[in-house]
Order: structure tokens, then sequence, then C-alpha cells
């Protein structure tokens, strides 16, 4: 099953972040086009032609994370949209980051 078409799972604290060996074969399914920073947390950069783009792509992902219950960090510079994504409660990477950057990537 694609990573875009599975549903996040809630995590508890005490649930092991993903190992490094899982976050690459998962980042390999997203194409290679997010970046895994320090093994905690994958971030994307998206580029559009002014900032009502990028507002309405961010009120795009504001739906996906609310939908998932899974909710990235999210950094607007004018017409570029930086996505950071990471659980919280485990301190790292866990599977519900993956889906929701495949949901992300789909809806572009």
């Amino acid at each position: 099953m694609h990573l875009a078409d599975k549903k996040c799972v809630p995590c508890e604290g005490g649930t092991p972040p993903l190992e490094s060996k899982v976050i690459a074969q998962l980042t390999t399914e997203l194409g290679g086009s997010w970046q895994v920073v320090d093994g905690k947390k994958i971030q994307k950069q998206f580029e559009f032609r002014d900032f009502i783009s990028a507002m309405a792509f961010v009120d795009k992902v504001a739906d996906v994370a609310e939908s998932e219950g899974h909710h990235p960090d999210i950094h607007i510079f004018y017409s570029k949209v930086l996505i950071e994504l990471s659980t919280h409660a485990i301190g790292g990477l866990s599977e519900n980051d993956f889906i929701v950057a495949a949901r992300i990537d789909r809806m572009r």
C-alpha cells in the first residue's frame, strides 16, 4: 500500500522512533524529495509564484494535517513554504510523518 493511502495512528510516549534503515526506506518511497534532518525530522521546501499561492497551499496542508491528527511545522517565506514533520511525542520520526508527507506530495 502506498504511504499516501495509509492513515495515521496515534503515537504515545514510550514508542521508539524509527530506526535509520526504516527511515531510509520510507524516504525512498517518498521519491527522495524530502530531506532527513538529524534522523529526527523530514523537511521539504515548496516554491510558488506568489504569497497568495503559498498561503492556499498552507491551507490545504492544514486540512490534511487536521484530517490525520498529525501536524507539521510550517514556515512561510513569501512564496516559499518549508514543511517539517516529526513526531514530538516520541522525539523522532514515525510512519505518520511519512504518511502526511506523501499526502502533501499527492495534493500538489
